[in-house]
């Protein structure tokens, strides 16, 4: 069973039995970017530790870095992002995923939040 967290910074980590997660940005974040235009992705096989900026997202308005929900190691990335970035503005939660890793600590997600405590603390006024 998959089951999906989110951080404060508007990432989102959905987990899969066999130990690994998808890691992207949420629908909230992506609209706060805007239209984005560029996505340097990490290396495969890359060991990545929580919190590290594993990721560089350019916008119209501005850029900012992934910041890693867990720690672990890269397994893939999505590829299709480097020639349309736009896939994460108009799927931010499916097709514009950014990065797969082999979770290294799985306890690490105990500190992340349901989608119900995420979406309580949007300030969508």
């Amino acid at each position: 069973m998959s089951t999906l967290k989110f951080t404060e910074d508007h990432e989102w980590v959905l987990t899969a039995d066999d130990g690994t997660a998808l890691i992207g940005i949420t629908d909230y974040a992506q609209e706060q970017l805007g239209e984005l235009v560029f996505i340097e992705l990490p290396a495969v096989g890359d060991i990545v530790i929580k919190e590290d900026a594993v990721a560089v997202i350019e916008s119209v308005k501005s850029a900012s870095d992934l910041l890693m929900p867990v720690s672990g190691e890269i397994l893939e990335v999505n590829e299709e992002l480097d020639s349309d970035p736009g896939i994460v503005n108009e799927d931010a939660m499916g097709a514009g995923w950014f990065i797969k890793v082999r979770l290294s600590d799985e306890s690490e997600l105990d500190e992340l939040m349901d989608e119900d405590k995420y979406l309580d603390g949007l300030d969508l006024d």
